[in-house]
């Protein structure tokens, strides 16, 4: 799970289709190809930040830390897996502006930190769009 009940894979499916609808909605001129791969794959750090099975001050350590470390993961393990454009990595790396202190470098980059936010508060709050 990533935020509420929503699954890492559908969180990631609904911030690449709220990507789209921000970069066509405001008619911006981008690599739709860059802003959806990467929006699919800002989440790729395959663990469950929620609950790891340590002492209580490792958990609470864990879970504050993993909105500053995340990104790096999933980018790793996107390179790892996936050939990836340099707006791509820009994407995966920084989506968690200003937590990554480095704001994003291109548009596609922005477009996804914002669609993250939105779906990221919405599902937390449990407002889903379906």
């Amino acid at each position: 799970m990533q935020h509420g009940n929503v699954s890492v894979m559908e969180h990631s499916l609904r911030v690449a289709r709220e990507a789209v609808i921000i970069s066509r909605g405001l008619r911006l001129k981008v690599s739709e190809r860059d802003l959806v791969r990467g929006a699919l794959l800002h989440d790729y750090f395959g663990y469950d930040w929620h609950h790891k099975k340590v002492g209580l001050y490792e958990i609470l350590h864990f879970h504050k830390m993993h909105g500053f470390t995340h990104p790096a993961t999933a980018l790793k393990n996107a390179e790892r897996d996936f050939d990836l454009t340099d707006r791509q990595r820009d994407i995966i790396r920084k989506h968690m502006w200003p937590l990554t202190i480095q704001p994003p470098a291109c548009r596609e980059a922005w477009i996804v930190t914002f669609a993250d936010k939105i779906c990221s508060l919405s599902e937390t709050l449990h407002m889903n769009r379906t």
